[in-house]
């Protein structure tokens, strides 16, 4: 059965441009959490995030705290970026072959033992940077395998017809950890110390796993192909044919791998704004607050059809927000436009999300996701590294404006290369998803379909791709 998710009464009505998913409101976003596997889901994904964020804010503090140094914060970047390269690839084809929620579970071992070391070494006064660095490297690990499985098995706790809004929720409740995480690990060093923010990390993450238990995915009927070089290279090709997916990717690379001033932030709160431990919780948490801010505003707006168009936009004003953000000596301006920054990189994460799971067929919906995970994963951490170097070379006033501008460079160089991107349209993707039929279970408990292997950018049906 083929339902559209859009009607034709909004045409031509700026980046949204379409109406209503089936059976919901304007703000009918929300009703996906009656969805009970979605509801435990996305709980999960808000408890893991935050547990995660919480332990990057505590482990930076921590290793300026000890160093001094912002060589030593770009290389805890690089830590944290190494097992990327060599595992994430292979972290996506496992997720094809293997039963997703239960490697979420399995990839938890890594970030349990890993804080838990942390605790107990910075309680006994026994931490060191090469100890908080191999902890660090086998974290990293973990979400090698972890960020695939996850991110693929949403389509499994979704009814299809609710998938659409499902994926601004699900990045809705990212944005909430993302805010929770940092400024619950700023507040817990101020009041209790570092090792007592390690326990909150522990018990952030004991909320997701016991989240992720009560979650019945559905069963794949797609064909598992077996973890294989060819495997990995399957889904290495369906990226590199579709415009869209390497252009969306692309530009998220290069705009935060100038962008990035998470590394610098110790810097600017102990040095330039002199706001202390207090303030860089409020630093930290500014990006996501933002993001959650924009998140909300997603779910009550009907879901954006221009995605092209809106990354596009949303990356200008992240390049923006960090030149300002840069420049600024006040600590309100400072959150003002970090602020901004948040807002506009959360528009950026739907958007690519959008894509990236519309785009997808669901037997290589994990090794897609992988390839994202390479492009996100070199983007945050190269981004740390480039930001945490050159503000030792320079300061960190030069590193986080000289980046805002480049930013913008590479937003004008990638547009131009790639213009399907701008021109993409999610309407034909959305119906295609639809359309596919399903087996095994009935309509309401079914996992959402896939796409043909295409590129996505041709006119959707009856709208102009513009």
């Amino acid at each position: 059965m083929n339902i559209p998710l859009v009607t034709s009464r909004a045409e031509g009505r700026g980046l949204s441009g379409q109406g209503d998913e089936p059976g919901q409101s304007r703000r009918g976003s929300l009703a996906t959490l009656k969805q009970r596997n979605f509801l435990f889901y996305a709980i999960s994904r808000f408890a893991a995030t935050g547990a995660m964020t919480l332990q990057q804010a505590v482990v930076a503090w921590q290793v300026y705290e000890i160093s001094g140094s912002a060589f030593q914060l770009g290389l805890l970047g690089l830590v944290r970026f190494a097992p990327t390269l060599p595992l994430g690839l292979l972290g996506g084809a496992v997720a094809d072959r293997f039963d997703r929620r239960r490697i979420v579970l399995i990839s938890q071992v890594a970030p349990i033992t890993s804080s838990a070391a942390l605790l107990l070494a910075t309680a006994g006064g026994s931490e060191s940077l090469p100890l908080i660095y191999v902890l660090v490297f086998l974290m990293s690990i973990g979400v090698a395998f972890d960020y695939p499985a996850r991110q693929a098995l949403l389509p499994a706790v979704l009814r299809p017809e609710t998938f659409h809004s499902g994926i601004t929720v699900a990045a809705t409740a990212n944005s909430l950890g993302f805010v929770t995480g940092p400024a619950v690990g700023g507040l817990v060093i101020a009041l209790a110390g570092v090792s007592t923010a390690y326990g909150a990390h522990l018990a952030l993450l004991a909320v997701a796993l016991v989240s992720l238990l009560l979650v019945r995915a559905q069963e794949r009927d797609t064909v598992r192909r077996s973890v294989s070089l060819e495997g990995i290279k399957e889904g290495v090709r369906f990226v590199w044919r579709n415009q869209v997916l390497l252009g969306c990717m692309t530009l998220d690379l290069f705009a935060v791998v100038f962008g990035a001033v998470t590394a610098l932030l110790p810097i600017y709160a102990e040095e330039i704004l002199d706001v202390g431990p207090w303030g860089y919780g409020l630093l930290s948490a500014a990006l996501e607050f933002g993001a959650l801010l924009m998140a909300l505003l997603l779910l009550w707006l009907p879901p954006i059809q221009r995605a092209g168009r809106a990354l596009i936009y949303s990356i200008a004003f992240f390049g923006i927000g960090i030149i300002v953000f840069g420049f600024s000596r006040s600590f309100p301006l400072s959150l003002a436009a970090y602020m901004l920054v948040g807002m506009a990189d959360q528009i950026s994460v739907v958007m690519r999300q959008t894509i990236v799971q519309l785009v997808a067929p669901d037997e290589l919906r994990g090794r897609v996701i992988s390839v994202n995970q390479m492009f996100v994963g070199t983007a945050n951490q190269m981004g740390a590294v480039r930001a945490g170097w050159l503000a030792a070379a320079t300061s960190a006033t030069f590193a986080a404006v000289s980046g805002g501008m480049a930013c913008l460079v590479a937003l004008g160089l990638v547009s131009a290369k790639l213009p399907k991107l701008g021109a993409y349209n999610t309407t034909s993707d959305v119906e295609r998803q639809l359309a596919v039929p399903q087996q095994g279970s009935p309509p309401a408990e079914t996992p959402v379909g896939a796409a043909k292997d295409r590129d996505p950018a041709g006119p959707p049906p009856s709208r102009r791709c513009a």
